[in-house]
């Protein structure tokens, strides 16, 4: 497998073991991220020179939190050794509760995180053999319920030793891989174990009692050889030898050049925080050969669909169909005026479709030109839209409609949106009226016949920080060990009664930091007081609480203008931007098209901004949602001493 070329990325880097590994299998590093400021040192000593863009385009990540994945470049396989000190029999074991370092414990969903936006065909993920049966095996349940059924990859996990391949330590690590493209025909096996290549003599340089080293420990030294605990001492040659990081060096796979610009102190610490090479190296083989064998899904070609999806292209039939858009009230209830749409399509059709009076519509290709004629009535008709509307309403999860086939072979597409999430114009008209005429009007689709339309998503994008000043270390514990129906109010109410205050920091990513004061200046501060209204006292209408905020001022005027300033956050956040996406302030779409849970299509434009605004305002409401899964709602103790508690922003219809 050597020399062959691929993509990865280094997470929870520490020294590189993942690192040189992959790179011996011929792979490039193309973003990494590490927060222990000695082991940066270590892993640019020895990384720089094979990988100079990593260092040179500031790809060298500190903190995985501070990072919007999309941002990340495009990769093949993500690596990840995530901490393990929370599910380790050598810690507390608090696993994804584990605050009290950073959040050390939660740091998986940041890596679930990245799969999902960025896609990579494989996923290669370490990390200590207790992580399989923490809290009675919900842990590791956890963690592959969100990597196999939420985001699609195969799942595949094994518990390996050092030992297994060719290294003379114990080191029992649970290691896990899954693949973006692989069917149920495909399966993934582990590599066979090899003979050690060396044993504990050869490490020593003498005759040592053991053949098979202990497993390298990043604490708990000295004890006496005869210790059960005992982790570092060893018998050679009929004298009693503690373990250095040389002789470590070596246990790990590490080569002879490996340069530690450290104390032995710190340079003992990283090596037991490291990965066994050799062992990634054999698994990563193998992960590469599976590769070779998997074909890429074909997005076009998928049968199954959410209702999101199925109603992208019930919208676009419908107004191919009704060859107009009604506009919308605030209430969602259509007014007198309406749009003549004279063309349909989407940013990733090869094809229009021209529309006229007549009962035909003419499918123009975007680089030829060639036309082809349809009759209307011959695919779509009323009838043929409420069946499809009721099979939509009515399914669940991803499903297939097969209502949709004939539809879509005579039309020549399956897809509206592609592979892209990252649209705000689902859809682009040619529209005219009495008002205006546009080419390619973008559009936007939000549709009624599930669950009700999210505005914002939640994710770790949307997560804002709070610094809880006044409050003891100690209440941490006491603060996140309530677990009632509604613990997020409780936990902000009892940091309340204990004394502590919250002071707004900011968003966690700078991405949207930076949005958020492209609407207005003080737009960061103003969603950090909407938060705490929202979560403290479970107000979750934005005119509430614009209303409590403005009271707070007892300036009359300042309720006008924050309304006014939330109203066009709103629009900004339907219309302009991505939560994970650096934004230029423009507006990709100028409207949006509402379906209704009856199928009524209406819709909102520009043209009628006031109100949209209106509608916005009067109907977003804010949500919880997944405090695990998002990261937020227990109090943490950051790398400065200081404690800190997060809250999420997410909107729905």
């Amino acid at each position: 497998m050597k020399n062959q070329k691929f993509t990865f990325i280094d997470l929870f880097a520490g020294i590189g073991g993942f690192h040189l590994a992959m790179h011996r299998l011929g792979g490039e590093c193309v973003f990494a991220s590490e927060i222990d400021e000695q082991a940066r040192l270590t892993y640019e000593a020895n990384h720089k020179q094979n990988s100079p863009k990593l260092f040179e385009n500031n790809l060298f990540n500190k903190d995985i939190r501070s990072i919007a994945p999309k941002d990340i470049p495009d990769f093949d396989v993500l690596c990840a050794g995530f901490p393990c000190q929370p599910f380790s029999q050598a810690g507390h074991k608090r696993g994804f509760d584990d605050n009290h370092h950073s959040e050390r414990g939660n740091l998986f969903f940041n890596i679930a995180e990245i799969i999902e936006i960025k896609q990579p065909r494989a996923f290669f993920l370490e990390n200590v053999r207790g992580i399989v049966s923490h809290d009675n095996g919900k842990t590791f349940k956890t963690i592959r319920n969100i990597l196999e059924n939420e985001l699609g990859y195969s799942f595949y996990f094994k518990v390996v030793k050092a030992s297994d391949y060719g290294l003379p330590q114990l080191r029992p690590r649970a290691f896990m891989v899954g693949f973006r493209d692989e069917s149920f025909m495909n399966s993934f096996t582990f590599p066979e174990n090899i003979p050690l290549k060396f044993n504990m003599s050869d490490v020593w340089g003498g005759k040592c009692t053991r053949e098979i080293g202990f497993t390298i420990r990043i604490g708990g030294r000295g004890s006496n050889i005869t210790d059960k605990r005992n982790w570092d001492a060893y018998n050679v040659d009929n004298q009693i030898k503690k373990l250095s990081y040389i002789e470590a060096k070596k246990m790990q796979g590490f080569p002879d050049d490996f340069e530690f610009p450290v104390s032995p102190r710190h340079a003992i610490r990283q090596l037991g925080n490291s990965v066994a090479v050799d062992a990634v190296q054999a698994v990563a083989g193998n992960i590469l050969a599976h590769l070779k064998n998997l074909t890429p899904k074909n997005t076009t070609l998928k049968t199954t669909k959410n209702k999101g999806e199925w109603t992208e292209l019930l919208v676009f039939i419908k107004l191919l169909l009704e060859k107009k858009l009604y506009l919308s009230d605030e209430n969602l209830n259509t007014n007198k005026n309406f749009l003549k749409i004279n063309k349909v399509t989407t940013k990733n059709l090869e094809v229009e479709f021209l529309l006229s009076n007549l009962s035909t519509i003419i499918t123009q290709n975007k680089n030829d030109k060639s036309q082809k004629e349809i009759t209307i009535s011959q695919i779509i008709t009323p009838e043929i839209i409420n069946l499809l509307t009721s099979v939509i309403r009515d399914s669940n999860g991803t499903f297939n409609a097969p209502e949709f086939k004939i539809i879509q072979d005579t039309l020549g597409f399956h897809i509206v949106k592609g592979g892209n999430t990252y649209q705000k114009a689902d859809i682009l008209l040619d529209i005219e009226n009495e008002k205006i005429q546009k080419e390619n009007e973008g559009f936007g689709i939000k549709s009624y016949l599930g669950a009700k339309p999210t505005l914002l998503n939640a994710s770790g994008n949307t997560n804002f920080i709070f610094k809880i000043n006044g409050l003891d270390k100690s209440a941490i514990d006491k603060v996140n060990n309530i677990n009632t129906t509604t613990k997020l109010r409780d936990r902000i109410n009892e940091i309340y009664n204990l004394g502590g205050v919250f002071e707004y920091v900011g968003a966690e990513k700078d991405t949207m930091d930076f949005n958020l004061k492209m609407v207005d200046s003080e737009m960061p501060n103003i969603v950090g007081k909407i938060l705490l209204y929202f979560y403290k006292d479970r107000i979750s209408s934005l005119k509430e609480i614009v209303k409590k905020i403005a009271e707070e001022t007892k300036d009359s005027d300042y309720e006008i203008l924050l309304t006014n300033k939330v109203k066009r956050l709103l629009v900004d956040i339907l219309l302009g931007f991505f939560a994970g996406i650096k934004w230029d302030g423009a507006h990709e779409a100028n409207g949006a098209i509402i379906m209704k849970n009856d199928g009524q299509c209406v819709g909102f434009h520009v043209i009628e901004l006031e109100t949209l605004k209106n509608h916005l305002f009067e109907y977003i409401r804010l949500e919880t949602p997944s405090s695990t899964r998002h990261r937020f709602g227990k109090l943490y103790i950051e790398n400065d001493g200081k404690l800190y508690f997060k809250l999420n922003f997410q909107l729905r219809f």
